[in-house]
């Protein structure tokens, strides 16, 4: 966008007349008067704030006028004014509701009464709006209970909000209303007790609250996150093991690092703008570019008339189109292409090419699916079983049985670049793309297909990655094939970069997924009989929804030994943009779902849930539901270790100690495992391979199948050929991935990069050492480039290849589909705002078990990063569609699909304390350098924040005479917290459950 900077002002904000601002309630409530200006400064005229806002965005100013002045008075004796605001995150981040109040007191005999009042509230209404009849009814009035009961009742009146309104979360702005003025009440209370202490005996202002109720007063406040990183890291000559930095940091951090959009373009590039559906399902009567074809600088506009070999794509089965042909099944689907000079004259042109749709019947939940059988084939589902589930629920030793369900919501992988490629003709029917991809050849295979051209005249390269977290596995290749058509026809380089809005729209999302259980036990809390249903959203194509349904039934058992066990996944079709992989690939949303359930076994016992949890933790030996004998489980001793080192026990009894004493703010904690399976379900998938140079001068380059996207996997592998060839890290260059370089490469993904790529080095550089021998021999202490000159004089080949297939797995379906578990544990502490939902985490401990690690930074920043995103999962992101649920937004549209309404986590979302520390003495003998795949295993630690909030919620519910067992969905967003916790101010009700669009 255009640069904004040093640019915004406080009569900006003002004159936007957001309704939504966090300042403009001040301005009202304060009595702030703002002075205006025509052409001559002369012509001024004075408005109050509380006038001053007309309608949604509209303000009193007139063409010629500019906001001149503001004029805020100061406070009076006895008068305060407090701000108020709750949003999706705390920082940086616009209100859901905010509101600005005032009040000033005095005395009429012995009693303190309202002399003036002022309540404005944003959020609540198109534009900020005072609560001027509430306001008129409480002057005069004592400062008491009464009047509270009373302010509560006509605001509710006043300040009413329509159930359609835009924005939702109705019932939870609602609550928000009454929420902000009982907080108001509290804290003005208390301040005017401590301000009319000195006016002598039969003076002071005797307060209405309770002991209890103080906490209601409590401003926000959060020290600096600070924390441990505990690790034994490489002491010696060794270089694998050793903490070296990020090979790109620098680059990265100075912004000299280059990515697919720095790519120079020459001068007969041209720039592409997608032309894409408007509606969810929709045949398609006419597509005109006519008038985009006669805009300046436009060559051409492609749709699917115009590819030259293929339409038909998909990266499982082909089930997508390259161009939509015949109808749309998702808003932001591909129609066709423009391609223009510039990039603002193509997205000009896409815009005016018209297209004519006949509306068709369209489903956007797995609700809606299941109503109307909207599945994928059945040969797309997934099933694991063991034992016999429904004789063990009919037995007499499952004396107690529950069931309830779960959502969890779906997350955009918000990565800092988004998808982007350049396709350059070379001669011939020769291709070159340079793309943001994980998976180039895919890409390669692809391009091949829609241009019609063999495997071997297409060739893809990718330097670096800004971020993939799955996403940009499969969900790139539509884009990169798209703008291949108009490069291969008109034999001119194409450039195509998404927009932030709209690569959220079209590119798909972490999959939502629905789970309905019935899990039956005994009195001691040992779970043995699970049934689970479990849906995930798919989308409008297969795309990747099977295997990831694959992974979240092999880990609906999680660390738990069920020995009666049937999980069936099945994959809803609907009309959002496919949903795809994502750092966890399923796994997170299985494991979920059997924490959930661990929950609500706990609370029908009256127990602990941790003492459920270890109650039911596989040993080593056991087998897990698909017959996997489990050898080097760690978790138990995971478990010990981190519960000590955590002081789970004392912060538990701490925890609890806090919460008796307050009733507004609420503490939790808990403490949660996880076992995260090692290798791609789909079996050929599990192979690697690299090229290793050595050049004369002794320095060595490298090149696999893997693409570097941030999370340090060239690094890795550098180490390991550094350590193999006896030469210094930084003798060892990984440049890029090229598909003409190493062929036929699996994705970047599954966590099991370092493991093939990095064998496949190995096998490399051992092909080296045993041809260099002779000559190392020969020349003892030799430096390696005088070995190198000496062996190439020799005519000794200094280049292999190197390959590797993972031994002993099987794929889904088989007795092992993983080669091995990463295992982790984490405990949070987290502070609960009953009254608004807000929350922050005082604390968490993680302790996880990586192997031997071949570089401790960088997994320990693997750690962090992945838990953080697993917080963002299960308590912050929340996508939200055009579904019925959401009859406020266009049907189909993607309403988050922006920084300014999809949040992620801050740095202020970080744990105040956050110690990560790595399982020592605990080689791994499956994987190269002992080590252990690390970057989605910590993701779903996560969930850890989320119980521990719902946790939190327990024990307000528990103060208002609600106790038991309640379902949570994720995300535990402020509304779901809110809306799950219950007072006598608010009349939502215990069973209140805000919307989820999965």
């Amino acid at each position: 966008g255009h640069q904004i900077k040093n640019m915004a002002t406080i009569a900006g904000n003002v004159v936007t007349g957001s309704p939504i601002s966090d300042l403009n309630p001040l301005w009202m409530c304060s009595r702030a008067a703002f002075v205006v200006a025509g052409g001559d400064p002369s012509q001024q005229r004075r408005v109050e704030a509380k006038d001053f806002f007309l309608g949604y965005r509209k303000v009193d100013l007139r063409d010629h006028e500019i906001l001149y002045q503001v004029e805020l008075p100061c406070t009076r004796k006895f008068e305060y004014v407090q701000e108020f605001k709750q949003a999706h995150r705390r920082e940086d981040d616009i209100s859901i509701v905010c509101a600005g109040m005032r009040v000033k007191f005095a005395r009429e005999g012995s009693d303190w009464v309202v002399e003036d009042i002022a309540l404005a509230y944003g959020g609540v209404a198109a534009k900020t709006v005072m609560a001027t009849k509430t306001q008129q009814a409480l002057v005069g009035r004592k400062w008491d209970r009464e009047t509270l009961l009373r302010a509560l009742e006509l605001l509710k009146e006043e300040l009413h909000i329509a159930a359609d309104a835009p924005g939702g979360m109705v019932e939870f702005r609602r609550s928000l209303i009454a929420s902000f003025f009982f907080k108001f009440f509290v804290r003005t209370s208390l301040q005017l007790v401590a301000d009319s202490e000195a006016l002598g005996p039969g003076q002071k202002y005797v307060s209405a609250i309770q002991d209890d109720e103080v906490s209601a007063a409590d401003a926000y406040s959060r020290p600096a996150s600070h924390g441990i990183q505990l690790f034994d890291h490489e002491k010696g000559e060794n270089i694998v093991g050793k903490a070296i930095p990020h090979a790109s940091a620098k680059l990265q951090v100075t912004g000299e690092a280059k990515y697919v959009d720095d790519i120079p373009l020459s001068k007969n590039a041209l720039h592409a703008a997608l032309v894409l559906s408007t509606k969810p399902h929709a045949i398609l009567e006419a597509v005109d570019p006519s008038e985009a074809l006669s805009m300046p600088g436009v060559v051409g506009y492609y749709g699917h008339e115009q590819v030259q070999g293929g339409n038909d794509i998909g990266p499982v089965i082909p089930d997508e189109e390259c161009f939509a042909s015949e109808k749309v099944t998702c808003v932001g689907q591909v129609i066709g292409l423009v391609v223009a000079e510039t990039e603002q004259q193509a997205r000009d042109a896409a815009r005016k090419v018209a297209v004519t749709y006949k509306d068709l019947p369209y489903i956007m939940s797995i609700e809606e699916a299941i109503e109307q059988d909207s599945f994928y084939p059945a040969n797309w589902e997934s099933r694991v079983e063991r034992g016999d589930v429904d004789a063990c629920f009919a037995s007499e030793a499952c004396t107690h049985v529950v069931e309830e369900d779960m959502k969890i919501g779906a997350q955009d992988h918000f990565y800092l670049e988004t998808n982007a490629c350049v396709v350059i003709p070379q001669e011939g029917d020769e291709i070159l793309t340079y793309s943001s991809t994980q998976a180039p050849a895919k890409h390669q295979r692809a391009i091949a297909h829609v241009l019609g051209v063999p495997e071997h005249k297409v060739v893809c390269k990718t330097k670096r990655l800004g971020g993939g977290f799955g996403g940009k596995e499969t969900r790139a290749i539509f884009i990169n094939c798209a703008a291949a058509v108009p490069a291969y026809d008109l034999q001119r380089p194409v450039r195509l970069c998404l927009d932030r809005d709209e690569d959220m729209q079209m590119t798909g999302h972490r999959h939502a997924f629905y789970g309905k259980y019935k899990v039956g036990f005994n009195a001691e809390g040992k779970i043995l009989a699970v049934d689970l249903k479990i849906y995930n959203n798919g989308g409008n194509s297969l795309d990747l929804s099977a295997a990831v349904m694959q992974r979240a039934v092999l880990h609906a058992d999680n660390c738990y030994n069920y020995p009666n066990a049937r999980f069936h996944g099945r994959i809803c079709k609907t009309n959002i943009s496919s949903n795809t992989a994502f750092r966890g690939f399923g796994g997170p949303q299985g494991m979920i779902v059997t924490e959930a359930w661990m929950d609500h076994v706990a609370r029908e016992l009256g127990v602990d849930v941790e003492s459920v949890r270890h109650a039911n933790l596989y040993q080593e030996g056991d087998r897990i539901p698909c017959g996997m004998k489990l050898d080097g489980f760690n978790i138990n001793r995971i478990w010990t270790e981190l519960k000590e080192s955590s002081k789970f026990d004392q912060r538990n009894r701490e925890v609890e100690d806090f919460n008796a004493k307050h009733k507004y703010r609420k503490r939790g904690i808990a403490f949660v495992p996880t076992k995260f399976g090692i290798a791609f379900t789909l079996l050929y998938f599990n192979q690697g391979g690299a090229l290793v140079h050595v050049y004369t001068d002794g320095t060595v380059l490298v090149t696999h199948g893997g693409v570097e996207m941030g999370q340090g996997l060239h690094t890795k592998i550098a180490q390991i050929a550094a350590q193999a060839l006896k030469i210094p890290a930084k003798d060892v260059f990984i440049s890029e991935t090229s598909t003409d370089k190493v062929p036929n490469a699996s994705p970047t993904a599954a966590s099991a990069s370092s493991d093939m790529y990095g064998a496949a080095v190995l096998d490399a550089c051992n092909q080296l050492n045993e041809r260099l021998q002779k000559y190392r021999d020969e020349l003892p202490g030799a430096s390696f480039g005088e070995i190198a000159m000496t062996a190439h004089k020799d005519r000794v080949d200094l280049s292999a290849h190197g390959f590797y297939k993972m031994p002993e797995v099987g794929g889904f379906g088989s007795e092992r589909p993983f080669l091995y578990y990463t295992y982790g544990a984490a405990c949070s502490e987290v502070e609960v705002d009953v009254l608004t939902g807000d929350y922050q985490i005082h604390k968490t401990d993680i302790l996880m078990d990586v192997g031997n690690s071949i570089n401790p930074v960088i997994d320990i920043g693997q750690i962090e990063g992945g838990f953080m995103q697993g917080i963002g999962l299960m308590t912050i992101e929340e996508a939200v569609w055009g579904d019925r649920d959401h009859p406020w937004v266009r049907p189909g549209f993607l309403h988050t699909r922006g920084p300014g309404t999809y949040k992620i986590p801050t740095a202020n979302d970080i744990p105040v304390q956050m110690n990560v520390s790595l399982l020592q003495d605990a080689p791994n003998p499956h994987a190269v350098a002992s080590s252990k795949a690390i970057g989605e295993p910590p993701l779903f630690l996560g969930s850890s924040v989320f119980f521990a909030i719902k946790n939190a919620i327990y024990n307000a519910r528990k103060g208002e005479g609600k106790e038991g067992f309640f379902p949570l969905h994720s995300p535990a967003t402020p509304e779901k917290i809110r809306m799950s916790c219950v007072d006598k101010y608010t009349d939502h009700g215990p069973n209140y459950q805000a919307k989820t669009s999965v």
